[in-house]
């Protein structure tokens, strides 16, 4: 493609997701920031962890970005009890008629374009695992078969933060497969007052869809050829490092800091830079992107310990102080 081609495929991209914006604006009121971040999590070809208090249109913005997008969408409840085999599929023994028995493979929930996890800190370890392979590698093995899930493929969990009796902590290794973990507040009052108006009524607002899945995956192929500056790469690596608790750290990071944001936090910042870019209509991303992600890419990558808790520091206040000195 030449480079003319490149730019009017990229305009008419962000023409997309600016009509994208503007549907969800009628049916999520008050969350301009969790839909811009989620926007820009599957423009980078990301998965999203949003966590919130019941109630904040978590389950409403997922299936209309599904509506908007044209992709094919499916919600596992996650509960103490749901097995591996409910969110990926099953084999199961079947007899022909002539009396020969074979397996077959019975797709779970899991093979769409846009998994919703509902509440996935309520499933045990074992269930929240099933989805590692999934989430990073776009496949599932089952019973030693591989099998490819649809293009394009992202999850977007929830998580209640209020209620945490029967829950399990998602680990380490599952929170670093999420993009980023969107914290979805409580709306103002001009914004609420909107949305009873909205939605007490007898009319209801629907969605119509602003792009379609190939749509989605040129997106995020043209995400990956923007251009990203030198000092924007300085930025990411001088945020992503000074917040590792080595020798080398700031004195308050070894003293609070647990553990830190390993590479794939770069990396996540990078590509999640330039997405928001995109969803914004700008051609490359700015410092102020990064300070704009800093919190949503590192809070669910890195972890205070004891002291920080016991003095009352918080994750996404430390980070702002780290952004502060980074750069």
């Amino acid at each position: 493609m030449s480079e003319s081609d490149v730019l009017k495929e990229f305009d008419e991209t962000t023409a997309r997701f600016s009509a994208a914006r503007e549907g969800l604006g009628k049916v999520v009121f008050g969350q301009t920031e969790v839909v811009d971040l989620t926007l820009a999590t599957l423009a980078a070809g990301g998965h999203g962890l949003l966590v919130g208090a019941p109630g904040l249109a978590k389950t409403l913005l997922v299936t209309s970005i599904a509506e908007l997008m044209g992709l094919s969408a499916k919600r596992v409840q996650f509960t103490p009890d749901l097995m591996p085999g409910d969110v990926l599929g099953s084999e199961v023994l079947e007899e022909s008629a002539s009396g020969r028995r074979e397996f077959r493979f019975i797709p779970g929930p899991i093979f769409c374009q846009l998994l919703m996890a509902d509440e996935i800190n309520r499933a045990s370890p074992r269930t929240q695992s099933a989805l590692l392979q999934a989430m990073q590698e776009l496949h599932v093995t089952v019973a030693g078969e591989r099998h490819d899930l649809p293009a394009p493929f992202h999850v977007l969990a929830t998580q209640n933060p209020i209620e945490q009796e029967g829950t399990y902590p998602l680990p380490e290794a599952q929170l670093d497969r999420f993009l980023m973990q969107i914290n979805v507040g409580y709306p103002d009052e001009a914004s609420e007052r909107r949305m009873l108006a909205a939605t007490t009524g007898a009319a209801t607002t629907a969605v119509s869809s602003a792009m379609n899945a190939g749509d989605l995956v040129r997106a995020q192929q043209l995400v990956r050829k923007m251009p990203i500056a030198e000092r924007i790469v300085d930025a990411i690596l001088s945020l992503v490092r000074s917040a590792r608790p080595d020798a080398s750290a700031d004195a308050r990071v070894r003293e609070f800091v647990g553990w830190g944001p390993g590479p794939r936090a770069s990396q996540a910042l990078s590509l999640s830079a330039r997405a928001l870019a995109m969803v914004d209509g700008r051609r490359a991303p700015s410092l102020e992107d990064v300070r704009r992600l800093a919190k949503p890419v590192l809070r669910h990558r890195m972890a205070l310990n004891f002291a920080a808790r016991a003095q009352g520091v918080e994750i996404d206040n430390f980070i702002d102080e780290i952004a502060a000195k980074a750069f």
